[in-house]
């Protein structure tokens, strides 16, 4: 099988270990198992999926640029509301675009204003019951961020035989407010995030981009990585992949052209009449990033974790107590 990045993998049932973070400096290295394509896949699926189901709420995650904004934004808004209950504001959405070296202020102050006419997030009622300059992000919004942390935790799992899964839906609401501005500020400072390589930033930069690649991946068989160079998938149709995520075919002409002149994809026969492939290159830069993701998210929660565990230890042993002798 063809090199994949490496994590060091250790499977246990055991509810202490399954929280270990994966060891950060192994991501660096090159290893070949299974389970890291299948959760690759995974993800790849989730993606798609979660467009498919909310395309325009998925719309704020189309690029790289306003995934960033995203994370910033909602690493922001957990960390003020877990100090004083208050919320993001437009303004600090510029500032935070500015700190990270995302966006203009102008083009921060349009992401806000259009996550606030689709409903993605909601001006928080002031003391005197009006609007306040302060937002929160709505509740399908925090849905769809519990799906997506979810999604991951479930990759990680299939990975180490882990349960971060299942220990994440326990209580997501309160991992929430510690984890994402952990794993906002890492994921907004990791180069391998920031720039993870020519072919994967021809995709994420443009409108749902990533989407297209996401396509790509996820349409190669397991069986495929066993060999050496092109990796086949099952997309025949430049149409196909545009109508799938609401693009011009011109536009998804232009990106695959893109990636195609550096080597990143190409025709397995009749350019337009036959299946794609990508390089190996291609999908390594893809796996590249996303172990980094994982491995960013993976200790993100474990400290989240810790940090939580003696309350949740404590409300255990009372609901095993049960109503009746916490009232004795």
């Amino acid at each position: 099988m063809g090199k994949v990045l490496d994590f060091q993998v250790h499977r246990s049932a055991d509810a202490m270990r399954a929280r270990k973070a994966l060891p950060p400096s192994k991501v660096d290295g090159l290893f070949e198992p299974v389970e890291f394509f299948r959760a690759l896949s995974l993800l790849a699926r989730s993606f798609i999926a979660v467009h498919e189901a909310s395309p325009r709420t998925a719309a704020l995650f189309a690029t790289q640029q306003r995934w960033l904004l995203c994370h910033a934004a909602l690493g922001d808004y957990f960390r003020v509301f877990s100090k004083s209950g208050a919320g993001l504001t437009r303004r600090g959405l510029g500032n935070l675009a500015l700190q990270y070296a995302i966006a203009s202020r102008n083009t921060a102050y349009a992401f806000f204003d259009e996550a606030l006419q689709y409903d993605i997030i909601r001006p928080i009622a002031a003391a005197n019951g009006l609007p306040s300059e302060q937002v929160a992000p709505a509740p399908f919004t925090l849905e769809m961020l519990i799906h997506w942390y979810s999604v991951h935790f479930q990759a990680l799992d299939l990975i180490d035989g882990g349960n971060r899964t299942a220990r994440f839906h326990t209580e997501p609401e309160n991992l929430l407010v510690s984890m994402q501005p952990i794993a906002a500020h890492a994921l907004l400072t990791s180069p391998a995030i920031r720039s993870p390589g020519p072919l994967y930033t021809i995709f994420t930069w443009a409108d749902a981009g990533g989407l297209l690649m996401d396509r790509l991946i996820a349409g190669i068989e397991p069986d495929v990585l066993a060999g050496d160079g092109k990796l086949l998938t099952d997309v025949n149709s430049i149409s196909y992949l545009a109508q799938s995520f609401g693009l011009s075919r011109a536009h998804t002409s232009r990106k695959l052209a893109a990636a195609e002149s550096i080597g990143g994809i190409g025709w397995s026969g009749r350019r337009g009449r036959s299946q794609l492939w990508v390089s190996r290159g291609f999908y390594e830069e893809y796996a590249h990033a996303h172990a980094r993701k994982l491995l960013i998210l993976d200790e993100a929660f474990a400290e989240a974790s810790s940090a939580l565990e003696p309350l949740s230890e404590k409300s255990v042993a009372t609901a095993d107590r049960g109503p009746a002798q916490e009232l004795a």
